[in-house]
């Protein structure tokens, strides 16, 4: 394929398209799956079998369309007319939307209002495609406009041009860290080598956070378009994408979706009709959270144990198999074809002067509108809590929200008009991360926070360095003392000396930032740890403390070094 005939295959989709009577978009993600989708596309699906209405319409089983509490969702696009969407659909609800569509006769089911803020407010880039294409049709991506970038930067840009596009864009990496996408890619064109390698790293193991997941099983080829413009870029012929072994669907999306692409030649040899050639593999990874670790996920895709190893030298230099490795999160794929179509400054309209663009988030827990979103740059997280996601609900009062998953922090409720970037979230004492946001009420206990992140850490620990393996254990061990009210005040000390020993000793990100959620926490929630010591008591009314008599802890220094070393 060329890019002419990609041109023309486009142009019969979308005719194709608008010669249906009726299009039907069926959310088929996993959480739509998980609460009936697959039923409801089995009767939809009956439906057209027993009306022969097959030439008439068409059923489209989408990624997700973003309010995951409210699926099934089920979208109506006529030819003419309004489209609707409707939500928690059942089979018989589902038959019966459909049949009255056709018959043009008003559906007694509850649409969504068209200007719900949950759509409303938000800005769709990685997602613009989500709820609008089946993930395992080539055809309905061609027809959105998938790989014409790609065809763009083969025949029009040098590898230089696309990397200072992506530097000029202001993109940086939605895996957490940060780090400037477009110096990454400079670092790795200029390395001199006979062979280079890129890596997508789906391997998001977050509580809370399923951007990643869903992205990859909603616009496959997104990812693809953007790894093989990368791997132009950067002189590498050869891609991985890391994908977590609890994400089978999204796994077998990107399978499907890269054999798809090499049938066209838009991924192979000789790429879009150039001298190009990019193959793209996938590597499904064992559960280890520590494998999203950029050094230990390199290791996983060699063979070996997924353990992180010192830096320098960083991947850009020495990566896999110790050639130069471009490492980017997919979501930072995601971004790659819309930045090359519509050019550096138009991405950099998004956002604030240090974080352009959009983010992604996995807006959950006690928040009424749960779901995939995606906003600018610097949006207040008041915005997103109360406008996107509807406040709380029964009259929910806020009390936090946490971001960064086990590397990040809770923001108190002082701090909710505080703009979503990533300066703005490391002055408060959390991070970014990959895109989790889990908002709580006064019901939840800060110290039992604190602990149940710490027990994740520890559990995940490679063991590799004596300071995470060792001190994840007894930092859970004191928080553990805390919420069940053995604890002193000596304990409350030695826990923040550990913290910051942890951070400092620690070999890989896991280790270094396993304290943060303990730190933060301390900062805003001080008083609670000193109820839970002091009082014996849970303001929250979550923890079941002993009964046990408070042990103070000396006044002077010295008597406190004697105490500490009697403990």
């Amino acid at each position: 394929m060329n890019p002419t005939s990609l041109l023309k295959q486009a142009e019969e989709e979308q005719q194709r398209q608008q010669q249906l009577n009726l299009r039907v978009f069926l959310c088929y993600s996993t959480p739509c799956i998980a609460a009936g989708a697959e039923q409801v596309k089995t009767a939809l699906e009956s439906l057209i079998k027993e009306k022969q209405l097959n030439t008439e319409l068409e059923i489209v089983a989408t990624g997700c369309m973003g309010p995951c509490s409210r699926g099934p969702l089920l979208r109506i696009k006529p030819a003419e007319g309004e489209e609707q969407t409707y939500e928690k659909v059942t089979p018989e609800q589902a038959r019966e939307i459909l049949l009255h569509s056709i018959e043009q006769r008003p559906v007694e089911t509850e649409a969504l209002p068209a200007d719900l803020p949950f759509f409303a407010r938000q800005t769709r880039i990685v997602l613009s495609n989500n709820g609008e294409i089946d993930p395992e049709k080539i055809e309905h991506c061609i027809a959105r406009g998938a790989y014409s970038a790609l065809a763009h930067v083969l025949h029009e840009m040098s590898p230089e041009e696309v990397c200072n596009e992506i530097k000029n864009s202001g993109l940086r990496g939605r895996g957490g860290g940060g780090y400037p996408a477009g110096v990454k890619w400079n670092l790795v064109r200029k390395s001199p080598a006979d062979r280079k390698y890129v890596v997508a790293n789906g391997d998001e193991g977050d509580p809370g956070a399923y951007m990643d997941r869903t992205i990859m099983e909603s616009d496959p080829h997104r990812v693809l378009e953007g790894m093989a413009i990368a791997g132009y870029a950067v002189g590498a012929e050869q891609g991985y994408i890391y994908v977590r072994g609890e994400y089978p669907l999204a796994a077998a999306r990107l399978v499907k979706a890269i054999k798809a692409a090499e049938r066209r030649g838009l991924l192979g040899s000789r790429v879009l009709g150039s001298n190009f050639n990019f193959r793209i593999d996938l590597r499904v990874g064992a559960g280890a959270f520590v494998c999203g670790e950029e050094t230990a996920l390199m290791t996983s895709i060699m063979g070996r144990r997924g353990q992180p190893v010192p830096r320098p030298p960083y991947p850009a230099q020495s990566g896999l198999w110790g050639y130069p490795t471009l490492i980017n999160n997919v979501e930072s794929f995601a971004n790659v074809a819309p930045i090359m179509e519509k050019g550096a400054d138009w991405f950099a309209s998004f956002g604030t002067d240090k974080s352009k663009g959009t983010k992604v988030f996995a807006l959950c827990g006690e928040v009424v509108n749960s779901g995939l979103i995606e906003v600018p740059m610097g949006i207040s997280l008041r915005d997103i809590v109360f406008e996107i996601g509807g406040g709380l609900p029964d009259g929910g009062k806020f009390k936090a929200a946490q971001t960064g998953g086990p590397s990040g922090g809770c923001i108190p409720a002082e701090f909710l008009d505080t703009p979503v970037d990533y300066e703005s979230l490391k002055e408060l004492g959390s991070i970014m991360g990959s895109g989790g946001l889990i908002v709580m009420n006064e019901t939840s206990c800060m110290p039992d926070v604190a602990k149940f992140f710490m027990e994740f850490c520890l559990d995940e620990s490679c063991g590799k360095c004596v300071s995470c393996r060792v001190g994840t254990v007894e930092m859970y061990e004191l928080l553990k003392r805390i919420t069940d009210g053995s604890a002193m005040l000596t304990d409350l000390e030695i826990l923040e000396e550990l913290c910051e020993l942890v951070q400092e000793t620690s070999l890989c990100g896991l280790g270094m930032t396993a304290p943060n959620p303990v730190l933060n926490t301390l900062k805003y929630y001080r008083d609670e740890y000193l109820a839970h010591i002091e009082n014996k008591s849970c303001p929250a009314g979550v923890c079941q403390l002993d009964q046990i008599p408070l042990m103070k802890l000396p006044e002077h220094a010295a008597e406190r070094a004697v105490f500490k070393e009697e403990r």
